[in-house]
């Protein structure tokens, strides 16, 4: 019988007692450098990882006290409150299955699955298994994303800006490593081959279409998450135009909103932003990137109450916390019951229904084949761009 779920799990434990499933790029780079700078909260208790000499050289540096060939070798041997799984989406489906009946808290990067059915089943085992799994949206973390929700809310909540009028995401790829893969530890070792999911029948057919979901699932749910967040309610799909380039949403009470893919070429930096629009004000975030170290996003707050009052407009200094390293002591947090996950399982599930109705809108339009070809091409050009501006260090 085994024994993961740690006798101090009920959030009694002076530090959280925390394993880590994968040691590759976003394993070391994002989560577990960001909780090796959290020791008073959590212990790094184990690293599951079949590179053997990578895994050993990566305990060495971040002080994980054991290494493991696999999951299964830490679920059988250690004792635990949660377990940061940092897997590629598609390998999902057949790894998380494993991991829920035995550990009472999950972390897992998004995309949940690569299908929304995968997701949907893999939402319906973590519910019956009892395991509360939290779903990596780090925007939602970055404390400019934090501070803009809680301005939103209290004006939604106070009415002195009047109603909420439209929201607006703009992002392009652009950097998100930040110059931080130096830090990486590879050996040089091959990975096992692992069971990876899947496309869904209806996109598995065509190449393009393969592509494209793909790509949206790992890159739109982001946009269509952070939408959701800062919206405070669920919305619907009207518009897909077919150079994917633009969506557009309306809300449940019924207020617009746009994301707006890649409209420019961006080499060196990151460049995204979410505009939550009120009669009388706006909110403008601006997420930091996602490898960024000690780095929050910015914002911008503008209020405008008429009447002959001086519109005012300010950009607060928030906390020298990255991203990641503030979604690492929510995890904690989670761990400790003492807040639910900001994204759970179900949630990040209905991210990918919604990728699967814009690919499925978009894949019907006229002209999409040229469109799609177009994207790939352009995509492949920006990537190549974005590495020769990399420094090599």
């Amino acid at each position: 019988m085994r024994a993961a779920r740690s006798p101090t799990g009920s959030g009694v434990a002076a530090r959280i007692r925390i394993g880590f499933v994968g040691a590759g790029f976003m394993g070391q780079l994002a989560h577990i450098r960001s909780y090796a700078q959290l020791r008073e909260e959590c212990e790094l208790v184990a690293l599951a990882e079949p590179r053997q000499r990578t895994a050993e050289l990566v305990a060495a540096r971040y002080g994980i006290g054991r290494v493991y060939r696999d999951h299964r070798e830490l679920l059988d041997s250690e004792q635990l409150d949660g377990i940061v799984a940092t897997q590629k989406y598609a390998y999902h489906a057949a790894l998380l299955p494993e991991l829920y009946p035995d550990v009472a808290c999950l972390f897992t990067e998004k995309p949940l699955a690569l299908s929304a059915s995968a997701g949907d089943r893999l939402a319906s085992l973590a519910r019956d298994a009892g395991c509360v799994h939290m779903v990596g949206y780090h925007r939602r973390c970055d404390p400019a994303t934090a501070a803009a929700k809680r301005t939103v809310d209290a004006w939604k909540a106070s009415g002195e800006l009047g109603a909420l009028r439209y929201v607006r995401i703009c992002y392009s790829r652009g950097d998100w490593i930040a110059n931080a893969h130096p830090a990486l530890i590879n050996a040089g070792e091959d990975a096992p081959p692992v069971n990876a999911e899947e496309p869904p029948p209806e996109f598995a057919g065509d190449d393009d279409e393969r592509w494209a979901l793909s790509k949206y699932t790992d890159e739109l749910v982001h946009p269509l998450n952070l939408l959701r967040h800062l919206l405070g309610e669920r919305y619907r799909v009207v518009f897909v135009h077919v150079s994917g380039r633009l969506y557009a949403f309306e809300s449940e009470s019924g207020v617009p909103a746009t994301i707006e893919v890649d409209p420019y070429r961006v080499t060196v930096g990151l460049e995204e932003e979410a505009l939550v629009a009120f009669e009388r004000g706006y909110v403008r975030l601006r997420p930091a990137p996602s490898l960024a170290v000690k780095r929050a996003g910015t914002l911008e707050v503008y209020r405008d109450p008429g009447a002959g009052a001086t519109p005012e407009r300010s950009r607060p200094q928030l906390p020298w916390v990255d991203p990641m390293q503030a979604q690492a002591g929510t995890f904690l947090r989670v761990c400790r019951g003492e807040v639910p996950p900001p994204t759970d399982a179900a949630e990040a599930a209905e991210d990918l229904h919604l990728v699967s109705e814009i690919l499925r809108t978009r894949v019907a339009l006229p002209g999409v084949r040229e469109a799609l070809r177009a994207e790939r091409a352009d995509h492949a050009r920006d990537w190549e761009e974005r590495l020769q501006a990399m420094p090599r260090l």
